[in-house]
């Protein structure tokens, strides 16, 4: 990757929590920011509240849509004449008791989960083949190797994002392409919180060596070394950023 030119970046799920502190950590290191996310409101906020040394550009885009995933990814390249990385970063999360998943439950985490980071690899290939390289980074979690009570959707979507994440890294290499994954530790943003209580997280904070909860900004630091120069020779790694959970 070139540090002497204005890096360009997508971000998914940039509306809240998580994905609007990456996009806040990547514009201040001089990044240009394309946050994408379904809430309009919340990514058109981040784009007027960001002066920083990189900008950022609001996208409302379904990443679910493969086809729409294939059009975003294609205009960012028009309108910047570049793509250096991909952050995977949008989910939607949902708990329920085993027996009780049904269809919407599966089908909804599935696409926004999986499907959209496969969309969205998938359509950044060529344009990294011709770049000579450039930085994938997906969010997998703790739960696709550790149970919990009620997430076992969650839990199967992140396996997966964990599997992709090697698998990817391994057929794309010689292209200079490298994928990696973050695996965070418990981040109470406003999104998790309509899922985990009070009580789900001082237990999480009670699993935690380091006994705190992690921040958003926490997990933007470690996504911000992996789509930087310092990790140019990091690839197929699923970075665990969870305070020794």
């Amino acid at each position: 990757m070139d540090e002497t030119v204005q890096r360009v970046v997508v971000v998914t799920g940039a509306g809240r929590g998580i994905g609007e502190a990456i996009a806040r950590r990547l514009s201040s290191d001089g990044w240009t920011v394309v946050a994408v996310d379904r809430d309009a409101d919340g990514i058109e906020r981040l784009a007027r509240s960001t002066t920083t040394e990189g900008r950022v550009h609001a996208v409302r885009a379904d990443v679910t849509d493969r086809t729409a995933v294939e059009a975003l990814i294609d205009d960012v390249v028009r309108r910047f004449a570049r793509i250096d990385a991909v952050v995977n970063n949008a989910m939607w999360v949902r708990y329920a008791p085993l027996p009780e998943v049904d269809d919407q439950m599966l089908d909804g985490m599935l696409a926004i989960g999986l499907k959209a980071p496969f969309w969205s690899t998938q359509a950044v290939i060529p344009h990294f083949r011709r770049q000579g390289g450039g930085a994938i980074v997906n969010l997998s979690s703790p739960a696709a190797t550790r149970g919990f009570v009620g997430s076992s959707v969650y839990s199967a979507v992140k396996g997966a994002v964990a599997s992709l994440t090697l698998q990817a890294a391994r057929e794309l290499g010689p292209d200079g392409i490298r994928v990696n994954a973050i695996v965070p530790g418990a981040v109470p943003t406003p999104g998790a919180r309509e899922v985990v209580d009070e009580e789900g997280y001082e237990i999480r904070r009670s699993m935690t060596a380091l006994q705190r909860l992690g921040t958003p900004d926490d997990i933007a630091g470690a996504v911000a070394f992996l789509v930087g120069a310092d990790a140019r020779f990091v690839t197929g790694h699923l970075l665990r950023v969870d305070g020794g959970l």
